[in-house]
């Protein structure tokens, strides 16, 4: 095992095969944590077994494992981590069952022994302890660098009860799956549910579940509504299965039929796999969490059904007191048949309220996905482990889903709803121009034909939308008709120079078919016939990359004399604003402010005498802007909300995926040309803000769809992923790649 340079993060915990809600936590939060870290930083295993008898067959990640009962083995684990170079720290994922008999005092011997920085997450928090736990618990907490909980409850009690210190413990929300929000008619259907409506519980089953309280109120739910269909999900809990064997299963299935249920009960008595366990609740009406233990401190079927945008039901156990709030569900009391009887009359009764509810779930839990909880993770881990910092996280593969979700055969859509495309917002050239960009660029990496045409659509949209004299019009409404009055009311210099950029991109791209780069440059050669001149000085860096990309392939006066003006254009509005402390062009930073100086920048090769000048203002001006945005290795964008007026304070709020993907190519052009390594970290920097380095510590980035949302307000995510968004992200995300020969799939 080659462990030189390696830096590892321990997490000692259950891991799968074992079937505990604990290892199952384990291997999702280690397995996002490599796809974000890895290769820089890995996760691995130290695995604890209940006894010496039954090993499991655990992948290669799990470095060592202890049986829960034999201290000498946690000894042996501490000293073998602390001989390893590569753990930078140890996390342990505790529940006071799996570490030995007296409340898990056997983890003490480990602790006396590791000397690797230690976090620790508590599963279970529990009010008013005995002496014997006090002490355990407290000394768990002194080994600790930091200590992490689900809820503040349990942060509460940990502060109340137990005297632990405030600032040492961490309120991270148990993880839950990315998905996109659905109705539930293709997971029904998909499960040969159709027609039913489904009620579900899931999790490992023992007599602390509940679920006979809600199996005793179905039968005058049914009498109401006899379409119902209860689904408990599960294996029986393996210690429980050794015990006493399907004992409380069966006492289900007596009561069932004893009720005359059989038509509305069904069990499903297996572990399920995380797709499986995910179409089930997709295929769910209403989810129902009905533990006993009032002070459960979490339950990961509860964080899953929230995450899946489910109505819920629950009994008023600790973590259910802080997340079933009025807007996403209804709280029951303990062993109380009838209230569960009329909370689902109540939601079954109303299914607009049942949606209502489920959405807000959805909204609500955003923050919980594992991606953000491994960001918050590793926040903690790196005060912790000062090496531990990572420059550069793993770049998501690019999934083109989203996309061609949103493309149909006129052109790209431009809003959405979530993750639908919303039709009736119609088409902008901005949009397509873009998609037309990323298209050809990402086709002359990859030569995927599917791409073609793509870049076909998007190329027939530029040209339905030009003009005779050069320019374009931008706003195209649904039924695919030009919305003469925005047209007109609005400026569209901004949208004609992005277009000409966009068909110079596809005019010059080398592995593009002829018959495409003739059409593109034929839109082009109209701008040049037409001599268009652009005022605004966004509208004239874009023209100004389209210009350097023809003239890299073609020498062309007038194109030389217009690269020319523009660019002066450029400069004497630098000459004009920029002071010693405000190395910029206007009195203000707006959006997508870097688009400015990159231009100047890739005009040097064809500046002549003026070389130096546009050099010179080009790298000033962005070395400016990374110093206004590039601050506590967090990319920072201009807040839409009243940007960054000169010697005033900066707009923090409404930070838009477009600021950044400009930035990232613009840092891309410098590094091209300067060769600093510097830009390229600060390029990989910057695009992390799509992957949780953003004022919110939430990823943009929509893995499950390929989209990106639209941007950060001052508390949540706007989860709408529209086109800008979307295509923004794509094209940050292909200046790391825009020169590979690899292939990829589409």
């Amino acid at each position: 095992m080659d462990r030189k340079n390696k830096s590892w993060i321990a997490f000692l915990s259950t891991f799968p095969p074992r079937e505990c809600g604990i290892a199952s936590f384990t291997q999702d939060l280690s397995s996002v944590f490599d796809r974000l870290y890895a290769p820089g930083i890995e996760s691995k295993i130290v695995a604890m077994n209940v006894d010496d008898v039954k090993k499991f067959n655990y992948p290669k990640k799990v470095i060592y494992q202890i049986c829960q009962s034999k201290v000498q083995d946690y000894i042996d684990a501490a000293d073998k981590l602390n001989n390893l170079s590569a753990v930078k720290l140890v996390c342990i994922q505790h529940e006071f069952g799996i570490f030995g008999d007296d409340w898990g005092s056997n983890l003490l011997a480990f602790l006396e022994v590791i000397k690797k920085p230690i976090a620790i997450t508590f599963h279970t928090v529990l009010p008013k302890p005995g002496k014997k736990l006090d002490e355990i618990v407290n000394k768990l907490a002194a080994k600790a660098g930091v200590v992490m909980v689900f809820t503040k409850r349990s942060k509460d009690i940990l502060v109340q009860d137990y005297g632990v210190e405030d600032n040492k413990i961490q309120i991270i929300p148990h993880g839950i799956h990315p998905t996109a929000f659905s109705d539930n008619i293709e997971a029904k259907a998909f499960l040969n549910l159709s027609g039913r409506t489904i009620l579900t519980s899931f999790g490992l089953l023992n007599d602390g579940k509940g679920v006979e309280y809600v199996i005793e109120s179905l039968p005058e739910v049914v009498k109401k509504f006899p379409d119902v269909l209860y689904l408990v999900i599960g294996a029986t809990h393996p210690l429980v299965l050794e015990k006493e064997g399907e004992k409380y299963r069966n006492f289900l299935i007596k009561m069932i039929y004893d009720l005359k249920l059989a038509d509305h009960v069904r069990f499903y008595g297996k572990y399920l796999e995380l797709d499986e366990l995910l179409e089930f609740l997709k295929a769910t009406d209403i989810f129902l969490s009905s533990s006993l233990n009032p002070d459960q401190a979490v339950s990961g079927t509860l964080s899953y059904a929230l995450g899946t945008g489910r109505a819920i039901i629950s009994t008023a156990f600790a973590q259910a007191r802080e997340c079933v709030t009025a807007e996403v569900g209804i709280l029951v009391d303990f062993k109380n048949p009838d209230e569960y009887s009329r909370a689902l009359t109540k939601l079954l009764s109303n299914p607009a309220l049942r949606k209502e509810m489920g959405k807000n779930a959805y909204f609500s839990t955003r923050n919980m996905t594992w991606p953000n909880v491994t960001l918050a993770y590793m926040n903690n881990f790196e005060k912790l482990a000062s090496d531990l910092d990572v420059e550069e996280k793993s770049l998501p593969k690019i999934k083109l889903k989203h996309l061609v979700k949103f493309t149909d055969s006129f052109g790209m859509i431009q809003f959405a709803k979530m993750d639908e495309p919303d039709i009736v917002s119609g088409y902008t050239l901005d949009d397509n121009a873009r998609a037309l960009i990323f298209s050809s660029l990402y086709y002359d990496a990859y030569k995927a034909p599917s791409v073609l045409k793509l870049i076909g659509i998007y190329l027939n949209f530029v040209r339905f939308v030009s003009k005779p004299n050069g320019f374009f019009d931008n706003y195209i409404n649904y039924d695919r008709t030009r919305n003469t009055e925005r047209n007109i009311k609005e400026d569209m210099q901004d949208a004609s120079a992005r277009a000409f950029y966009s068909v110079a991109v596809t005019a010059t791209t080398r592995s593009i078919p002829r018959k495409l780069q003739e059409q593109a440059k034929k839109i082009f050669l109209n701008g040049l016939a037409n001599d268009v001149n652009f005022t605004h000085l966004r509208s004239g860096a874009f023209y100004i990359k389209g210009l350097c990309l023809w003239l890299a392939k073609w020498r062309d006066p007038r194109a030389e004399t217009s690269l020319m003006r523009h660019c002066d254009m450029l400069v004497k509005a630098f000459e004009k604003y920029a002071k010693k402390d405000w190395q910029w062009f206007e009195p203000h930073l707006t959006y997508s402010n870097s688009v400015i100086p990159e231009a100047l920048l890739s005009a040097c090769s064809f500046a002549g005498g003026n070389k130096s000048v546009y050099c010179n203002v080009g790298k000033t001006s962005l070395d400016f802007l990374i110093s206004q945005t590039l601050k506590g290795g967090i990319y920072h964008p201009i807040g839409q909300k009243g940007w960054f007026p000169m010697g005033g304070a900066r707009a923090i709020y409404d930070q838009q995926p477009e600021d950044v993907s400009s930035m990232v190519q613009a840092l891309r052009t410098m590094y091209q040309i300067t060769g600093e390594k510097k830009y390229r970290k600060l390029m990989h920097r910057t695009f992390s803000w799509f992957l949780g380095d953003n004022i919110l510590r939430q990823v943009v980035y929509d893995e499950t769809t390929g989209g990106c949302y639209d941007g950060i307000g001052e508390k949540f995510v706007n989860l709408n992923q529209g086109a800008e968004s979307t295509l923004s992200y794509l094209l940050a995300r292909l200046m790391f790649i825009v020169d590979a020969t690899k292939k990829q799939p589409v």
